[in-house]
């Protein structure tokens, strides 16, 4: 039994079955055993990998203020250098970064451009901003549901005393959170399940209304469908294969699909503008993946068949062209970003 696992377990036995959330708060986040804050998850020799870590075509075409190793802003700020000089030496590079891990990495790769390291987005310094989330809505804590005869009812981890694990348990009532889920899928048949992010309605309100009062843009990055619908999409992945997400918390990475009309909707009831969702790969075609691949391959011919299999799996219909998506959250009477209708 993990250190984690054990400390789970008693919890339980005190105070009950924990949400989904609560779960995934601990597993990835526990300041002492949890998933991010004791490696680097990236990489051959973590458990998955993102897209900007397979190939710089990604970075050259995005600018971000977000998590991860640092790779995608790295990229970003050497494009952004090269093309508008007088920008570059206008930024001021905040990170929201909670992974000691992972700010060790950023320091590393990102010392140039002296970034500010926060632990919110309600940290950030007052002004415009251009804000990426890349493969970040994804791991924050979810709640779920499933629908019995009597209504909708929450998922609970619970402790399987004679087994020794954690098991899935369903709460005994009704639930009161119904409100969080969405409309399209409250009328969802018996056996249904329903998700909600209520950590990321929160950031993308937050962000709605920064945007509305403070000017910028912000992008949004990750997997999931353009609508809100049912399902049951927590998973965990270790060693760059899917695992079963309670049988080592912390010890694998937990995420789970985005709502994209959710999060639009949090942005715009706050006074933003919602651009997209578009699948990934129609919004890099748009913004010149073809053509950035093209450089790259005149610059490297030996590395042809690389480029060609990185943008394949950026882009593709079987790599993560269509579920990934993009969404755009803008200032008000702002047009479409590049890449968007």
């Amino acid at each position: 039994m993990t250190a984690l696992l054990d400390l789970l377990r008693r919890r339980i036995a005190v105070d009950g079955p924990l949400t989904v959330a609560q779960y995934m708060a601990e597993a990835l986040g526990h300041p002492r055993h949890g998933y991010y804050t004791t490696r680097d998850p990236l990489g051959a020799a973590g458990d998955f990998t993102t897209a900007p870590e397979i190939s710089q075509v990604f970075g050259v075409l995005l600018v971000e203020l977000g998590p991860g190793r640092g790779t995608l802003m790295q990229d970003a700020l050497r494009a952004i250098g090269r093309a508008a000089p007088g920008f570059r030496a206008a930024l001021r590079l905040h990170l929201v970064e909670t992974s000691p891990t992972l700010r060790a990495a950023q320091a590393a790769r990102l010392a140039a451009a002296d970034p500010v390291w926060l632990d919110r987005l309600a940290d950030l310094a007052e002004g415009p901003a251009l804000v990426v989330a890349n493969e970040f809505f994804d791991a924050l804590p979810i709640r779920q549901w499933q629908r019995g005869a009597g209504g909708w009812h929450e998922r609970l981890v619970g402790w399987d005393e004679a087994a020794g694990t954690l098991r899935w348990e369903l709460s005994a009532r009704a639930d009161p959170g119904l409100a969080l889920i969405p409309d399209a899928v409250r009328g969802a048949p018996e056996g249904s399940f329903a998700e909600a992010c209520p950590a990321g309605l929160s950031h993308a309100a937050m962000l709605g209304r920064r945007l509305a009062q403070q000017g910028g843009a912000a992008l949004v990055v990750d997997y999931g469908p353009a609508r809100s619908s049912a399902g049951d999409s927590f998973q965990a992945m270790r060693r760059h294969a899917f695992a079963d997400p309670l049988a080592a918390p912390g010890e694998a990475d937990l995420t789970a699909h985005v709502d994209f009309q959710a999060l639009a909707l949090a942005a715009t009831q706050a006074g933003a503008t919602a651009h997209g969702p578009v699948p990934q790969g129609a919004f890099l075609e748009a913004l010149g993946l073809r053509a950035r691949a093209a450089q790259l391959k005149q610059a490297s011919p030996a590395r042809a068949a690389e480029i060609d299999a990185a943008i394949e799996r950026l882009a593709g219909p079987d790599g993560m062209g269509t579920l990934f998506k993009a969404l755009a959250l803008t200032a008000p009477q702002t047009g479409a970003p590049a890449g968007f209708p």
